[in-house]
């Protein structure tokens, strides 16, 4: 089962918003019996230290915080098991019904690029703003390790988002890297036996069930991290976003309203070989020795 425990992240200092104070009292207020952990910057270093050195590095080359809040977040649940939530989530019932799964991802919505489409025959994508693991999950080490090959090969990395044009991609560039966009890459190409439970809505085409954790709970999206630039180049965006959601939905109508994990078309990288034992190298040492 996956344990009672809530871990979010809160670096650069200070203290959340009020709506985030407020989202992580609601989430606290739900499920009382769950041990709840924050982690700050100095926080995220000293955790880092004492379970996974060998990706101290990785870490800290990643140029922009939300980079290393992503990596990181995957490595807490690898190593302690648990929920992540980020700080705009609202949860409407307890985390109860779900500690039985052994890792869940919510739905975030339709793929705007043509890798996982033609690729994979994935036209959708799992979200990180929330999820739950046991601890050692190899899908989330299977997420660590292609968060750090995408620093190493860049053409690896972008080879998801060439569809798009320029604009997107670089708005796009920390979701592919790090972000719910490289979980879903890693969701196409991962091979292991032990599953992934996505939360999908009842019809993937309804544009008003994405950015939700299920029926548990929903993310209001604030996506303060973004660099938006001057305000041209915000509409300039804005449109070229419309009108690929308005192609993938026009694209997915044919298929129907449902998706599942297992019609994956699955063409694993050429990392897959490493998914064959979960727990093995460095990472697998330290979490054999703290568990």
């Amino acid at each position: 089962m996956i344990p009672r425990r809530i871990v979010q992240i809160w670096g650069g200092g200070g203290e959340p918003p009020l709506l985030g104070r407020a989202a992580a009292t609601n989430l606290r207020l739900l499920n009382p019996g769950y041990e709840y952990r924050l982690f700050d910057d100095a926080g995220m270093r000293a955790y880092l230290d004492r379970n996974f050195p060998e990706y101290r590095a990785t870490f800290e080359s990643f140029p922009r915080p939300i980079q290393r809040y992503d990596f990181f977040r995957y490595l807490a649940i690898y190593g302690l098991g648990g929920f992540y939530f980020d700080f705009d989530v609202l949860l409407a019932e307890s985390l109860d019904g779900l500690l039985g799964q052994r890792c869940v991802f919510p739905f975030e919505r339709l793929t705007w690029t043509d890798y996982l489409r033609r690729r994979h025959a994935m036209d959708w994508e799992i979200g990180n703003y929330a999820f739950g693991a046991v601890p050692g999950h190899p899908f989330l080490l299977a997420t660590i390790r292609n968060c750090a090959r995408a620093q190493r090969e860049p053409a690896w990395r972008d080879a998801v988002t060439r569809s798009l044009p320029r604009l997107l991609r670089d708005d796009l560039a920390v979701i592919y890297a790090t972000g719910p966009g490289m979980a879903s890459r890693t969701l196409a190409e991962y091979v292991q036996d032990d599953p992934v439970t996505v939360l999908f809505p009842p019809d993937v085409r309804d544009r008003g069930t994405w950015g939700r954790f299920g029926d548990h709970g929903v993310h209001l999206g604030a996506g303060q991290w973004r660099a938006h630039g001057g305000a041209w180049r915000r509409r300039l965006v804005a449109a070229l976003g419309r009108r690929n959601e308005s192609r993938a939905l026009a694209r997915a109508r044919a298929a129907g309203p449902t998706r599942s994990v297992q019609a994956l078309r699955r063409v694993p990288s050429t990392q897959a070989a490493e998914f064959g034992t979960p727990i093995d190298g460095p990472l697998g040492a330290a979490h054999r020795q703290r568990h």
